[in-house]
């Protein structure tokens, strides 16, 4: 994919609420604004990166992109997990994230165990991953050095700061 590693921001919105509730897996999720603007190249499947709420630290994550399948979302989301246990909700807050690799495509699964089971796999293959110096090295870029407010229609597609 030309377009990774792909960086992009936005606040924090309501997702439906699984993550956490079905999977114990708690997700951030991007406004529609975010996900509509994805470069064509970026499938939908899991991805990992880095991810920072608001200026504070920075933290591995995964990410999922696309519908859902086990759910039949009917609209795209991107749902990122931020390996790291916070206190509180981040919603509204801004989220910054490097997208670093691709993991797999999405897929279907017959059961809840089964899907919760490959998230815990793309999570400790994510950890794996990151861990590459050429992974590392993205942890310092000078995206994460200031996170700024944004507006529907400032939110950071893809591009530098």
């Amino acid at each position: 994919m030309r377009s990774l590693p792909y960086f992009c921001r936005g606040p924090v919105i309501r997702g439906f609420g699984r993550g956490s509730k079905d999977l114990g897996i708690p997700t951030a999720n991007f406004p529609e604004s975010v996900v509509d603007n994805l470069p064509a190249d970026i499938s939908t499947g899991i991805y990992y990166g880095w991810a920072q709420v608001e200026n504070g630290d920075i933290h591995k994550m995964v990410m999922s992109i696309g519908w859902n399948p086990y759910y039949k979302n009917t609209k795209k989301s991107m749902e990122t997990h931020v390996m790291h246990t916070f206190k509180e909700d981040f919603y509204d807050q801004i989220l910054s994230v490097v997208m670093v690799g691709y993991i797999r495509p999405e897929k279907g699964f017959t059961a809840l165990d089964e899907l919760i089971s490959a998230i815990h796999s793309d999570i400790e293959e994510a950890k794996k991953k990151l861990e590459m110096p050429e992974h590392l090295k993205l942890k310092e870029d000078n995206f994460f050095k200031t996170c700024r407010s944004t507006t529907s229609n400032q939110i950071l597609n893809g591009h530098r700061l």
